[in-house]
């Protein structure tokens, strides 16, 4: 098996279905030839690579890094740092690595990845996955080529673990900071909160990537500014692409817009103390919002509500019994309250940001329809970095977040649903999850499509009352070109956050 999932063919196929400085547009023009020019939207927060900390540093690391796995264009899982993987009957997943090399020359091996994984397993690990690489008992490498891994159980879902951006794998002996990878790009330098510069890599193990020397990655966080930076012609794509613009955009006859609908907004909570350990508070937040004016307000149509888990109608794990188990209800959610021991309502803090037009847009929506049951909000909206900082240290009440999964299989939402996981901006803070976590194992233990959908069944409905978070709407993500990109793809669904693995592909003609 090459580049593919066959063995667990299910898999693939449901796997298919902070305060920064800027410059002004015309000051990073210079940059011309082979270098493609990204408009990043924010700086990232930090280098930790097995870190969450948001879509730009994402974009950032996949030009320098790889991970095992990877996703093509259309979605489907293929080999990156591994050229095959297979599971045994026992659940022991195999995996052969490629002949690839690190930006210094070094040969990549089975000893950096059993590496990477015990560091990002480790007690005072902050991986994103260090929970799910917790799972994994023992590493074999029984050749510099060849990895085998045996979890306490049958994990099927194991192939979509190596495939996120937040693991790549990194040289043995290498920070969690470091930018020497193994990517199609080589780290240059960094001008904090304004550009970072990579460069192609000669000996990158795709022949003929990557496409471009080098990419500019520049900071634009203000949106309205890195749309005109885009008009202007001052960078070649840029991402989050405002709502606002969007039809602007695609009528420009020099530009492209690419977008696909997949990430959502929703809200988490502060589970560790009052108000919102309480599930009957958190119910009626849940049906106190009307989400339509949220797409409206946020996202100019560019959306649709959602009073459900965010899994859309074509997926086989979609739940129509429970598709409106949310749905807006002033008077019940105001009984909820008085049940909870509320009845005149309560003060607390939104965290949010004003750096990301969506997110503070949310926060305002969400406050104006919590006032109206009683809750009064105080909103704070600090930058992004800080934001994330906040989030991870707990430091709100309630707060507005907005992702994607981490993939179109429903474990993908387990990072936003498994409290288990412990302390991530993405997930509400501290808030215990017994059932939900226990249903999320079952899936990933289960390797029947069958089963898996009554499981996800049951694991949806357990969120609807428990709710350890609040989803309000989809929206569509998009990408602004310059006319002269080509291949540059925007991954469908839960993947979009994924496309800078296709800056690789990308050229400028």
């Amino acid at each position: 098996m090459t580049d593919r999932l066959n063995r667990r063919g299910f898999l693939a196929a449901s796997l298919a279905t902070g305060g920064l400085v800027l410059a002004a547009p015309g000051a990073l023009r210079a940059a011309t030839g082979g270098t493609l020019r990204f408009g990043l939207s924010a700086y990232p927060p930090s280098f930790d690579m097995w870190a969450s900390t948001g879509t730009a540093a994402a974009t950032v690391k996949l030009m320098i890094h790889r991970g095992l796995l990877g996703y093509d264009d259309k979605g489907q899982l293929t080999g990156e740092l591994a050229e095959s993987w297979d599971v045994d009957k026992d659940g022991v997943w195999t995996f052969k690595l490629r002949k690839a090399t690190w930006h210094d020359g070094s040969p990549v091996t089975s000893a950096d990845v059993k590496y990477s994984i015990e560091q990002m397993a480790a007690p005072d690990s902050t991986a994103y996955y260090r929970g799910q690489m917790g799972t994994i008992t023992k590493i074999d490498t029984p050749d510099d080529l060849t990895v085998k891994l045996t979890t306490k159980a049958p994990t099927a879902t194991i192939p979509v673990w190596f495939a996120h951006y937040n693991m790549p794998i990194l040289k043995k002996g290498e920070p969690r900071t470091s930018t020497l990878g193994a990517g199609p790009f080589k780290f240059v330098k960094a001008e904090r909160g304004q550009k970072i510069s990579v460069t192609a890599y000669d000996k990158f193990y795709r022949q003929g990537e990557p496409k471009v020397k080098g990419i500019d990655a520049i900071v634009y966080s203000d949106e309205n500014l890195r749309v005109a930076a885009l008009e202007a012609g001052d960078v070649d794509i840029i991402e989050y692409v405002p709502w606002a613009a969007m039809d602007r955009i695609e009528k420009n006859g020099k530009l492209k817009l690419d977008t696909v609908p997949g990430p959502f907004m929703y809200l988490t909570f502060n589970g560790s103390k009052p108000p919102f350990d309480n599930p009957l508070v958190r119910q009626a937040v849940a049906i106190a919002i009307k989400r339509s004016d949220v797409v409206a307000a946020a996202f100019y149509g560019h959306g649709a509500p959602l009073n459900h888990l965010p899994i859309d109608k074509s997926s086989p794990y979609y739940n129509a019994d429970l598709a409106d188990s949310w749905k807006y209800d002033m008077q019940k959610a105001k009984d909820l309250l008085a049940k909870a021991g509320h009845p005149n309502g309560f003060s607390c803090t939104m965290l949010s940001t004003a750096q990301y037009g969506m997110h503070q847009q949310t926060a305002e929506v969400s406050q104006a329809y919590l006032s109206m049951i009683g809750i009064n909000v105080k909103l704070d909206l600090p930058d992004w970095s800080t934001r994330v900082e906040k989030g991870n240290k707990g430091e709100y009440d309630i707060a507005v977040m907005g992702t994607a999964a981490d993939s179109n299989d429903p474990d993908g939402l387990a990072t936003v649903l498994d409290g288990s996981q412990g302390p991530s901006f993405n997930r509400s803070y501290k808030l215990p999850t017994p059932e939900i976590t226990k249903l999320l194992q079952q899936g990933r233990e289960t390797f029947d499509k069958d089963a898996r959908k009554k499981i996800y069944h049951e694991m949806e409905a357990q969120v609807m009352k428990t709710v350890p978070a609040v989803f309000l709407c989809s929206r569509s993500q998009g990408y602004g070109l310059a006319e002269n990109v080509a291949g540059f793809v925007n991954l469908p669904g839960q993947l979009t956050f994924y496309s800078g693995l296709t800056l690789s592909e990308t050229a400028l003609g």
